[in-house]
């Protein structure tokens, strides 16, 4: 069984930055996605980062390109999203999720998710 265990949420200023960890384990195959959905209160949970496990290829919402990186470390199984020049827009519940299929554009097509960190920008 596939475990996601995150970490690394909090309140930041507007323009900081905070980094998100997600240790994981149990995958049963080598071919899977992992990164990040978020869900801000009465809004729909979203895509925003996530990394391909056979070649390192990533994507991003569009309103994250620029100020987040999504990157893993194979010797730890983590994955990071480090988020910087935060705007209070991306106040949101952060998860950390994965799939074995190649789509990160519902949340209908994931397979497993953490149980979630808070993050929270203030103006």
């Amino acid at each position: 069984q596939v475990q996601l265990v995150e970490s690394g949420g909090g309140l930041v200023q507007s323009g900081g930055s905070l980094r998100l960890s997600c240790a994981y384990s149990g995958f049963i195959s080598d071919a899977y996605r992992i990164g990040w959905f978020r869900q801000a209160p009465e809004k729909e949970r979203e895509g925003v980062s996530s990394i391909r496990s056979t070649d390192g290829r990533s994507s991003y919402v569009d309103s994250v390109k620029g100020r987040f990186t999504i990157f893993r470390d194979n010797d730890k199984n983590t994955v990071y999203l480090q988020m910087n020049n935060l705007k209070p827009e991306d106040t949101a519940v952060y998860y950390c999720a994965a799939s074995y299929g190649d789509s990160w554009d519902a949340a209908d097509y994931i397979d497993y998710w953490g149980k979630g960190t808070q993050v929270t920008v203030s103006s």
